[in-house]
This record gives structure tokens, C-alpha cells and sequence, in this order.
């Protein structure tokens, strides 16, 4: 039997030989060639060798959604240093923990970040990110990949405690690519557009698929939904990718106007996706693919597709192709029983960097997250298995009784959470964001509730705020929002 390459050629050496005048990236600054990016990170790797960082060192990077941003990213892989991902938005002691968890060497910012970067870690080298990209030094050459070698360390939400690295291989990223392609297809003129941070490995993946497939993308520097609608009619889009709650911004902002055909998929994930969210997208044309990732496999691990969604609500669609799903415990699920949802296949991360021991299980990743399998073995994604509600013995799920919420005209958007009881020794409580002009009437907004969920889901009490407390990608902070819960709410 002939074994398998564990080394592959640089994905953007390979891709800028093969179609060097294909357009690579677009953003603030232009658009860039496969040719002309080939040649940009080459001087930036350069650069950062320059700067003193070798192949296997970890470099903290404070990721813009930038052309620039991209191009260190490719750097980054081909001097064989490991990217440490980190959002310009978070506050210096977040930055500060990740930088100290992961033993980075340095860490590179742009312009807005500079002041971030220097309060979060003024013990290592700061390196700017224009100056790196300025660099005259000659090209440093593409080389071969080892995919089991070290690619980036992404951190996970950390919604309900403290974040923790994954380390991800280029395997991940590559079989995460190549099962992706498999499902959605690869078309001449692709060009995805990516609204989310570069420090989210949903941001990542984009990179590394289109690098990998020959596609462009559209990088814009942050997340509007006016920016996004109009670049999607505009500027080519084929594929995006986005969250629930951003999915509802783009169709608050876009009206009744419908959306170009040549947009052929939409992957929506991280967290559950409202029906009701999925319909409204359905009739502007939008071609919704309810998705189901992780850090942990490098973005994808199933996903819907679009000609799929009338006849399969509620999924989340099928294993993306090199992938395995279990409910519970490995192997085959009854249809329909709840547990835990785990996951096998070589987009995998094999470890954190605190180690592994405690989630994997002879190469399944045990993810925290509940869900079911139906009788086509298609996932059903209910929540994350740490802010479940056990009330009197039922068991509610927070993200369904969001999604409820979500559907009312006053309500923008809700974050529930459970508060003891002791009657029925957990309750739902709701704190929601009222939409402008609206008034909250909690009373109607519970009998809205009641129609739609059995009782014991209906939030004992609906209370306003002004903001829900979210991560950097959007993700909403369970602990936090326990904090914003009225000390006189206790249950029924």
C-alpha cells in the first residue's frame, strides 16, 4: 500500500504557480493577485525573520480584516511560525492571558491596535504590522508543509469561563478545505466575503479555503450590515459566512429587497439558527446554510445545504465529508435521543495547549454542545451542554427559548439563562434588548412565549437591558449575563 504525503507544497506558493493572475484578495487598498500576494508575503516572512522570529516560534497577532492582515497570515505559514490569533476589540488583560497561555515571542499590530498590544504585552517584542509589509528584503521562497506541523493556536469563546487555545494543525485547516469543497462545490470566480474576525477561526478557514480551492475574498474591516448587503450586490459575492445575529442585522438593513442569485450559500453558524430567521432569509432569496462548527475542527463540521432548508428545519445538515458525529457516546444514535455531540475526523485538533486528555476520546472530541440526530442523520443542534436548565426535572434549552423570543416584533435580541429555585430548583429568566420605539410589556411578551413553548420554557421574568454581553465573535457571555440579572429575581 503507498502511504500517504505527510508533506504537501505551501498552499500559496502552489496556488500562485498555478494561477498567478487569478484575483486573490480584495479590501481596504484594492485588489490583489495570487502573483502579487506570493510575492507580498514572501517579503513579510522575510521581515519577521529579520525581526528575530524562527520557524515553530508562536507570534500573538492582532488581526485586522485587512488585505495586509491576510497577507501576514501566509507569512506566517511560510516562515513555519504559529499564528497566535487575537482580536483588536478585546481588553488587555484578555490579550494579556492568551499571550502568556500560548508562550508567544511577540506579537505584530496594526495602527488602531498599537496601543492594545503594548498594554497587553509589554514584555516581548512589538511589531508593526506596516512596517513588516513594507519590508524590501528579498522573498523568502514557498517550502513544504508538514500537515500534522502546527498552523495556528485560535482560542475558544469562552463564554462560560476562561477561553482555552486549540491548536490546529494545517491538516485541520486543509481537510476542513477540502471536506468544505466537496459540499458546496468549487466554481470558477468564486469570491467569498468575510465580515467575521480574523481572529475567528471562522475567519481563518475562509483564508485557508481559498487559497486552497483558488477563490477570492473580500475582507472588510469589521462587521456592517450596510457594508455587507452592499458588497454582496455589488462586488461578486458567491459565499459568506456569518452568525445568527448577524444574519438578522443584514435583513433588518436590507428591507424587501431581494438578494443576487450568484450568492450561492450563506453559511450561518455559530449557534442555533432561528427558523423563523431562516424563512425571513428565504424570502429575499438568501441561500441559508445552517452550519454546525467548532474551533476545534477548524470551522465546519456540518452543514446544511441550501436546497435542503424547506425540507429539513431545524438541521443543521450532514457530517461534512472526511467527518464522524455521535450523539452520547461513539458509534450509530438512535434517531431523535439527546446527549452530547461528538466528533471525529482528521480536521480534529489533536490538542490544546493545556492538553487534551479531557475531551478526546480515542480521536472523538467530546464538545460540550447537545444535539440529536434525526432519522436521515442529519444534526439538531439544542445548546451547549454547560447553560442547559433543568427545571423540576425538564430540561430547557436556552437557545430555543431565544430563538422565541427573537421572533417577537419588540424584542432585538435575548439572552436566557437559569436562576435557583426552590420550588423547581432552576427557572428560566430572559433579559432581552427592546427593539427602538418599542416598549417592553413583559406580560405579552411571556403569553407570546406560551404559545409557542411548553410552560415550563416560558421565562418566569423578561427583563430589559441595554446590551447583551457578547465575546468578540458575537457569542453571548452566559456568566456575564448572570451578573445582569435583578438580585429580586428568584423564580415564580
Amino acid at each position: 500500500m503507498m502511504a500517504v504525503a505527510a508533506s504537501v507544497p505551501e498552499w500559496l506558493g502552489r496556488r500562485a504557480l498555478l494561477t498567478p493572475d487569478r484575483v486573490a484578495l480584495g479590501g481596504e487598498g484594492g485588489w490583489v493577485r495570487y502573483a502579487e500576494l506570493d510575492a507580498w508575503a514572501g517579503r513579510i516572512a522575510a521581515a519577521l525573520a529579520q525581526a528575530g522570529i524562527e520557524p515553530h516560534d508562536r507570534v500573538g497577532v492582532l488581526l485586522e480584516g485587512s488585505p495586509r492582515a491576510a497577507a501576514l497570515v501566509h507569512a506566517l505559514v511560510r516562515l513555519g511560525a504559529v499564528l497566535v490569533a487575537l482580536h483588536p476589540r478585546e481588553r488587555p488583560e484578555e490579550t494579556r492571558f492568551k499571550l502568556k497561555a500560548s508562550g508567544a515571542v511577540a506579537v505584530v499590530y496594526s495602527p488602531a491596535s498599537e496601543d492594545l498590544a503594548r498594554a497587553a504585552a509589554p514584555a516581548i517584542p512589538a511589531l508593526a504590522l506596516s512596517e513588516l509589509a513594507a519590508g524590501k528584503a528579498a522573498p523568502r521562497p514557498p517550502r513544504p508543509m508538514d500537515l500534522a506541523e502546527p498552523l495556528a493556536v485560535v482560542f475558544t469563546s469562552g463564554t462560560t469561563g476562561q477561553p482555552r487555545g486549540a491548536v490546529l494543525s494545517a491538516g485541520n485547516f486543509w481537510w476542513n478545505a477540502v471536506s468544505s469543497g466537496l459540499l458546496l462545490g468549487v466554481v470558477p470566480g468564486d469570491m467569498w466575503l468575510s465580515a467575521m474576525p480574523l481572529a475567528h477561526v471562522g475567519g481563518l478557514a475562509i483564508l485557508m479555503r481559498a487559497v486552497i480551492d483558488g477563490a477570492a475574498v473580500l475582507l472588510l474591516p469589521r462587521f456592517d450590515p450596510e457594508a455587507v448587503n452592499r458588497a454582496i450586490d455589488d462586488e461578486g459575492v458567491t459565499l459568506t459566512s456569518v452568525v445568527p445575529q448577524m444574519l438578522q442585522r443584514m435583513l433588518e438593513a436590507r428591507g424587501r429587497r431581494p438578494y443576487p442569485a450568484r450568492l450561492r450559500a450563506a453559511l450561518v453558524g455559530g449557534g442555533p439558527t432561528p427558523q423563523e430567521l431562516r424563512d425571513a432569509a428565504w424570502e429575499l432569496g438568501l441561500a441559508v446554510a445552517p452550519t454546525y462548527g467548532l474551533t476545534e475542527t477548524a470551522s465546519q463540521a456540518a452543514t446544511l445545504m441550501p436546497d435542503q432548508v424547506a425540507t429539513h428545519p431545524g438541521s443543521s445538515g450532514l457530517p461534512l465529508f472526511a467527518m464522524e458525529i455521535a450523539i452520547g457516546r461513539p458509534g450509530p444514535a438512535d434517531p431523535g435521543a439527546e446527549g452530547e455531540i461528538l466528533v471525529r475526523g482528521p480536521q480534529v485538533i489533536s490538542g490544546y495547549l493545556d492538553g487534551a486528555a479531557d475531551v478526546l476520546e480515542a480521536g472523538w472530541l467530546h464538545t460540550g454542545d447537545v444535539g440529536f440526530l434525526d432519522d436521515f442523520g442529519h444534526l439538531h443542534v439544542l445548546d451547549r451542554r454547560d447553560d442547559l436548565i433543568v427545571s423540576g426535572g425538564e430540561n430547557v434549552y436556552p437557545a430555543q427559548v431565544e430563538a422565541v423570543l427573537a421572533a417577537h416584533p419588540d424584542v432585538a435580541e435575548a439572552g436566557v439563562v437559569g436562576v435557583a429555585d426552590a420550588r423547581w430548583g432552576q427557572v428560566p429568566v430572559a433579559l432581552v434588548v427592546v427593539r427602538p420605539g418599542r416598549a417592553l410589556d413583559g406580560d405579552a411578551i411571556r403569553a407570546f412565549c406560551g404559545q409557542r413553548l411548553a410552560p415550563f420554557k416560558v421565562p418566569v421574568r423578561i427583563q430589559a437591558v441595554a446590551e447583551l454581553p457578547r465575546t468578540a465573535a458575537g457569542k453571548l457571555r452566559r456568566a456575564r449575563l448572570r451578573e445582569l440579572i435583578d438580585p429580586e429575581v428568584t423564580g415564580s
